[in-house]
């Protein structure tokens, strides 16, 4: 390799990154290169004299980029799995020098002619469905990124994607650096009090890793503050560990978010005024399945009143509750959790920490390549000694029903301070056939609490949904059987990207799949059938709280992104403000506050967007009745029309009309309101 092996062929088995040989510095040598390169090769493409064809546009578009492609794939993976202050330092150089970059390509005058040429007579080019739909994917890119405005409204909208991009990634990194710097040590018995064994072991553990040996450290993971405010007794650090949790982003200083949120949602706004829609919501949604801002608002009011109601039943058992055990104050939100579980067990006979030491953390990563096994004839075998950016990462090469290698998946699933919070799937390389047959490498990054040394790491049922989540997004990028990049994988509509994932969850609680790999960490015996009966009635227990704290996330991001003149904003009135008006219960908090709503506002993804897990709920919900209807949930024939019209088919298809190929109609909301336990 030369100096820098981020510019030199790839020789690694797979192809893989070669992790241990890359520095920081590296990556900015690249970078540089890359849109240089970049530059050059749009430049050769926007110039050529010869008349605009599919080929010698929009193929050959898909046909570049492949140094700054790599680059920033490796980068960004690193950024959010495995920083630090040099990679950081680097990020923030980088993000505006990008963001400039591609708004250089999608302002190119002669470029943006050639597209329009080509979608204009696209009637009569002889394209195939998938030509057809790449060329109208790069018309609407270009379009949406300002190709078709006036030179000094070009020129405003690349300021605004540079600076949304180092705003961005200042988020990012405040919340980052906010739950890297906390830790909730405890030392006493007071301090433990009520904590089961198991998260007690994972404590420890992270006390070791942060150089408190002895001792027990609670971090702001999920997997590691849930269980906390589940099981202790000690109301005060409850309290104390629910703030720092649902402060992240609001603490005065350097890593305060809330005025960088006011700037971006003016920012936001303001593009989206250029480009002559009226919100920024109406300017994301036009480019989704929902369409408009009244469409989305119209199905989370659906689901929030009957969940609302529910939310209010719920807490005033819990309140209730609390009573007769001496607590006679209001409910408040660091109680609900722990007296939540007090009554699951109390109407179930059903706790976490009688279900944890049945969800190891193998058993589950088993149970979900079974699941993709029994569905779509796939195979994984864990390769050892291939490269890799931490010890913690796991690789298995995936094989096809046939054999055939089809891509790598690797699983990075523990919680860590270099790692961002959350759970996500990314790909460090997508599948296609632009330049040859390209397998995927698809990564699911985790943040869940590590075991003791040689002993099992336990999960929850929401551990484990999770898990199945993120690998029924891996799965839709392993799976992907397309020509074009543009088109691969889970480059599909943002409220159809669940789809995939959310269905995937529903084999989780199916009972052979419990039976076979729910089995109890120190005895090997299989989850009693008295547990998995439990389990299943316990389905939708708490299910008003949790559909309130989702929904009521989903709905300020649509207030936010809809305010007419977001100037002068004061995020966290308008937060208070919003949730009053809507009645949220006093003791739910949002599932994401504004000022660590990463989804939101760490990026442009999912921002007026976060309302898609339920638009794609509405059809996981539908889908998974479709296997149920056959009497068998890995039916054979459904499995193949699902791997077909969805998984496998990237963003060909539109995506209502995937829908309607699978299912034979359009999905039905009653399936997700039963499905939570809503309906009337």
């Amino acid at each position: 390799m030369t100096a820098n092996p981020l510019l030199a062929d790839w020789t690694t088995p797979y192809e893989l990154p070669p992790f241990g040989d890359i520095s920081p510095d590296h990556f900015r040598e690249a970078f540089d290169k890359g849109m240089a390169d970049g530059r050059q090769e749009i430049d050769a493409i926007a110039d050529n004299p010869e008349a605009p064809s599919f080929d010698n546009t929009i193929a050959e578009m898909e046909r570049s980029g492949d140094l700054i492609s790599r680059t920033a794939r490796t980068f960004y993976n690193l950024s959010g799995a495995h920083t630090n202050p040099d990679l950081q330092a680097l990020e923030r150089e980088m993000a505006p020098k990008l963001a400039k970059h591609s708004s250089e390509t999608f302002q190119n005058a002669k470029l943006y002619e050639r597209i329009a040429d080509l979608w204009a007579n696209r009637d009569g080019l002889g394209l195939d469905q998938e030509e057809a739909r790449v060329l109208e994917r790069y018309h609407s890119m270009f379009q949406r990124a300002g190709a078709g405005l006036e030179p000094d409204q070009k020129a405003r909208m690349g300021e605004i994607s540079q600076r949304l991009a180092t705003l961005g990634t200042r988020f990012s990194q405040n919340v980052l650096k906010d739950e890297a710097d906390y830790q909730l040590v405890l030392e006493t018995d007071a301090d433990i009090a009520g904590l089961p064994d198991f998260l007690l072991s994972a404590a420890a553990e992270a006390a070791t890793a942060r150089g408190l040996e002895g001792k027990y450290v609670i971090t702001l993971s999920r997997s590691s503050i849930e269980p906390f405010l589940q099981f202790s007794t000690n109301r005060a650090r409850r309290e104390e560990a629910f703030k720092a949790w649902t402060a992240r982003g609001e603490n005065p200083g350097e890593t305060d978010n809330r005025a960088l949120i006011a700037e971006t949602v003016a920012l936001r706004q303001e593009r989206a005024k250029l480009l002559g829609f009226d919100s920024f919501a109406a300017f994301k949604l036009d480019d989704t399945m929902a369409k408009t801002p009244e469409a989305v608002r119209e199905l989370l009011m659906r689901v929030w009143e009957p969940a609302v109601a529910r939310a209010n039943e719920e807490a005033d058992k819990l309140q209730a509750l609390a009573h007769t055990e001496g607590d006679n104050g209001d409910l408040q939100p660091w109680d609900w959790r722990f007296y939540s579980e007090k009554l699951r067990k109390a109407e179930f006979d059903l706790d976490d920490a009688e279900l944890k030491p049945y969800l190891q953390l193998d058993q589950v990563i088993a149970a979900a390549f079974h699941t993709a096994n029994r569905l779509f004839g796939l195979s994984f075998e864990e390769k050892q000694d291939l490269p890799i950016y931490h010890p913690d990462v796991r690789v298995f090469e995936v094989k096809n029903g046939q054999g055939k290698h089809l891509g790598l998946f690797m699983g990075d699933y523990f919680a860590r301070p270099s790692k961002r919070s959350g759970a996500w799937m990314s790909a460090f390389r997508s599948q296609h056939r632009c330049k040859g047959e390209v397998s995927p490498i698809i990564v699911n990054v985790m943040n869940f609490s590590k075991g003791k040394s040689g002993e099992a790491s336990l999960l929850t049922f929401d551990d484990a949904r999770t898990l199945f989540h993120e690998f029924g997004h891996a799965l839709h990028g392993l799976l992907s059987n397309v020509t074009y990049p543009m088109i691969s994988g889970t480059s599909v509509a943002r409220d159809f990207v669940e789809l995939p994932s959310q269905l995937y969850e529903h084999w989780l609680s199916e009972p052979e799949i419990l039976s076979n790999f729910a089995v109890h960490y120190k005895t090997g015996k299989p989850m009693p059938e008295s547990l998995l009966n439990k389990v299943k009635a316990a389905e939708n227990f708490n299910q008003g709280f949790a559909t309130v704290e989702y929904t009521a996330c989903a709905l300020i991001d649509q207030d936010i992104h809809t305010l007419d003149d977001p100037e002068g904003l004061d995020v966290s009135a308008f937060e208070q403000e919003r949730l009053k008006a809507l009645g949220m219960p006093k003791p739910i908090v949002m599932r994401h506050r504004l000022p660590h709503f990463a989804h939101a506002f760490a990026g442009d993804g999912y921002s007026a967007g976060y309302y898609s897990y339920m638009w794609s709920e509405v059809m996981d919900a539908d889908a998974f009745a479709a296997f149920k209807e056959t009497g068998d949930v890995f039916d054979p024939q459904t499995a193949h029309k699902l791997l077909t019209h969805i998984y496998s088919a990237g963003g060909l298809p539109d995506p209502a009309e995937t829908y309607r190929a699978f299912r034979g109609r359009d999905p039905k909301i009653n399936a997700l309101l039963e499905s939570r336990g809503l309906a009337a």
